[in-house]
This record gives structure tokens, C-alpha cells and sequence, in this order.
């Protein structure tokens, strides 16, 4: 597979800097709606194609991904190891989140809470999650994009594929020949991204100017220290741990993908970026095409910082103090949720929803965070990614001294 020019992250960082300058000159002209009106359709148009080729790109490299692997028994080992390994690192973000949110909290009580309307989502109790997961028709969960469901479908045919020996040989080569026409397809999408970054950025520092010089600065400000935290402390040291890797090599490694999430606030849209920085830094291909989808699905440690920031926060503005017992339980539910919330923009608001459902806080308090939701977003589906590419470069490391291993006492 073609690897990313080494020109890609300095152009899409240059890009984010130039949104980030024009959203400030748009602001300071007093004519935001430029931004929103005219450079925020070629972001939106870039993540359409962006959405319309990530359904495929899932399908195919996660079949081809569980073909390769040639064993299901090896499949559900990495699945497992992959998913335990998710589940400890939300926990450890949440944690994090709440203990820093606890330090700040004096600073949370600036805001007004009356007239605040929110429309809570529908909540959906662990029984339903789990009848979810398994799709009902193979059609209906690529149209919708329900990832979870196309996930499942992709592991029963490479399962399938699997067992049924020479005779699934067309349908691997078929599978295989699409996914390289797909690759193709997104790698001239990817071509567009520094555009993409300036036209996502700009209307966004446009629309959110004041609010960021406002009460609600300390919040972002704690949300990001943790989002910071979590990645060098909890992400380097993992792969330092348990991959034997040069903290310095993953940071630099992940910047393609930490830009492209930052700046369009999807894990899923970023897919394409985060397997190539897995590539390049030594991860295995069909490890990456089966544990990097299943983390855009799943893996929400920074959506899991923020549930416990902004908690902490609404909780202060109603005057409420949470007890140990509340907090323990936020871990629990925004662990557990982070399996049934989508890798796209805003999924985390749904999160937050049920979060505050499960402690009895006022689901109104959303209305607080809102506003500004979209610069949440940002850091949250970028630390989401790191974790996603960690976790495939930990599983990597571990499949090859598996193998070594075997081949040694052979």
C-alpha cells in the first residue's frame, strides 16, 4: 500500500493554522457568516465523501483483515485482547477526567441554569444494545451506517470465507480486488484533506470566538489538559510497555491521523489516515484493517474525559455535589456506552446524555455545553484515534512475538 507523503501532515498542519487565522479574521470583521456560509460546504462535501467511501473501506479490509488471519481462534484472541485493552484505557480517561474536573471545579459555577432546554436521546437499555449489534439485513446497516452491525457482517464473512476453504476462493479475490479499488478511491479523497482542514477549521473559530474567551474556557481548558495527559502518559507508556516502542516514533507517527480527527471530528472519517500511520510505523496490515475499526467503533477515551469533565460541570452549576458512589457509576455507564456510540461527530453528546441519566442529574445541563460541543469534539475524536492506533500497534507487536515464538519451537 502507498504510504503517506511526508509532506501531509505539515500540509495539513499549515492548513489548520491558516482556518484557524481566517476563522479569526472573519470574527474580528464581524462577518462570520462568510465562513460558515461559503468555506463550511467544501468541509461538509469533503466529509460526504469521506462518509460515502468509509462504508466500503470497513466491509472489505475487515473481512480481508479476519481472511488473513486464516484461524477464527486467532481472531477472537486479538478481538479480545483488543477489546479489553479499550475498555481498561476508557476507564482510566474517565478517571482522569473526573479527578481533574474535581481540581477545577470551583471555577464551574459562573454560568445560569434557568431556560435551559435540551431533548434528551431516547435511552436504550444494555438488552437492546446488545440485540443491535446483529444486523436484521445486510443492506440496511451500509445504508445507514450503522458501523457496529457492518463490523459484525464483516467478521461472519471472513468467518465464513474462513471455512469454506478453496471453494470462497472468487469471493476473497473479489473482496480483495474491491478493497485495492477502494483504497484508490479514498488515497485521491485524502489528496483533498489540508483543503478540507482550512474549510472545517475557519467557520469554527468564526462561530465560537466569544464563547472561547468566556465562562466556559476553564471547561474546555480542563478538558484538554486531560485529553494531553491521557494521550503522553497513558498511550506512551503503553506502547513503550507493551509494544516496546519509542514514545517519540508514536508520537510523530500518529500526527496524520491526530490532525485529520482533530479537524473533522470523526474517528470513522479518519480511518483511511489511521491505517496508513499504523503501516508506516511498523503495525501489521491485517491487524490494523481489523483492530482500527473496531476502535472507531468503540474506543471513546476521549469522549470518556469528557463525560467526566462536563458531568462534574453541570453538576457545580446545579449546585450538586457528586459522591463516590455517583462517580464510580459515571466510569461504568461511559465505559459501558462508549460500545453502542457511533464514531461520528456529536456521538458524544448522546453519551453525556446517558451519563447524567445514570447519576439523576438534569439533562437540561447539556444546554451548558452545547454551544460549544463542536470544540470538545475536536480533542476528544483525536485522542480517540491515538488510542485506536496504539491499540493496533500493541496487538501488532504481540502477533509477531507470538509468531516468532511458534516458529522458534518448531
Amino acid at each position: 500500500m502507498k504510504k503517506i507523503k511526508g509532506s501531509l501532515p505539515l500540509q495539513i498542519f499549515i492548513a489548520l493554522a491558516l482556518g484557524i487565522i481566517a476563522g479569526l479574521i472573519f470574527l474580528a470583521t464581524g462577518h462570520p457568516e462568510i465562513a460558515t456560509n461559503y468555506l463550511a460546504p467544501f468541509g461538509t462535501i469533503f466529509l460526504n465523501l469521506l462518509k460515502f467511501i468509509v462504508v466500503p473501506i470497513v466491509l472489505t479490509s475487515i473481512i480481508s483483515g479476519v481472511v488473513s488471519l486464516s484461524d477464527i481462534k486467532k481472531v477472537g484472541t486479538i478481538g479480545l485482547r483488543t477489546i479489553i485493552y479499550y475498555f481498561c484505557t476508557t476507564a482510566i480517561a474517565i478517571v482522569i477526567g473526573l479527578i481533574f474536573a474535581n481540581i477545577f471545579k470551583g471555577t464551574y459555577h459562573t454560568l445560569s441554569t434557568s431556560g435551559l432546554e435540551y431533548q434528551a436521546a431516547e435511552k436504550t437499555s444494555l438488552m437492546d444494545t446488545l440485540v443491535n449489534i446483529f444486523p436484521s439485513n445486510i443492506i440496511q446497516p451500509m445504508s445507514e451506517s450503522i458501523m457496529l452491525q457492518i463490523i459484525v457482517i464483516s467478521i461472519f464473512i471472513g468467518f465464513g470465507i474462513i471455512i469454506a476453504g478453496k471453494k470462497a476462493d472468487p469471493v476473497k479475490n473479489l473482496n480483495e480486488s474491491l478493497y485495492e479499488v477502494f483504497m484508490v478511491i479514498m488515497r485521491g479523497i485524502i489528496k483533498l484533506t489540508p483543503i478540507a482542514v482550512f474549510c472545517l477549521i475557519a467557520p469554527v473559530v468564526a462561530e465560537n470566538g466569544p464563547q472561547i474567551l468566556g465562562s466556559l474556557a476553564m471547561v474546555l481548558l480542563t478538558a484538554y489538559i486531560c485529553y494531553f495527559l491521557h494521550a503522553f502518559i497513558v498511550y506512551c507508556s503503553a506502547v513503550k510497555l507493551m509494544a516496546g516502542m519509542n514514545p517519540i516514533k508514536f508520537i510523530k507517527g500518529v500526527i496524520p491521523g491526530f490532525l485529520f480527527a482533530f479537524s473533522s471530528t470523526s474517528s470513522i472519517g479518519t480511518l483511511p489516515i489511521s491505517m496508513e500511520c499504523v503501516e508506516k510505523m511498523g503495525g501489521r496490515k491485517d491487524v490494523a484493517s481489523f483492530t482500527l475499526p473496531l476502535g472507531a467503533t468503540i474506543n471513546m477515551d476521549g469522549t470518556a474525559i469528557y463525560q467526566g469533565v462536563c458531568a462534574i460541570f453541570i453538576a457545580a452549576c446545579y449546585g450538586i455535589d457528586l459522591t463516590l458512589g455517583q462517580m464510580i457509576t459515571i466510569v461504568l455507564t461511559a465505559t459501558l456506552a462508549s460500545v453502542g456510540t457511533a464514531g461520528t461527530p456529536g456521538a458524544g453528546m448522546i453519551m453525556l446524555a446517558m451519563v447524567l441519566q445514570s447519576v439523576g442529574l438534569p439533562v437540561e445541563g447539556i444546554a451548558l455545553v452545547a454551544g460549544v460541543d463542536r470544540l470538545f469534539d475536536m480533542g476528544r475524536t483525536a485522542i480517540n484515534v491515538v488510542g485506536d492506533m496504539s491499540a493496533a500497534m500493541i496487538v501488532s507487536k504481540y502477533e509477531e512475538r507470538r509468531e516468532a515464538k511458534e516458529k522458534a519451537s518448531a
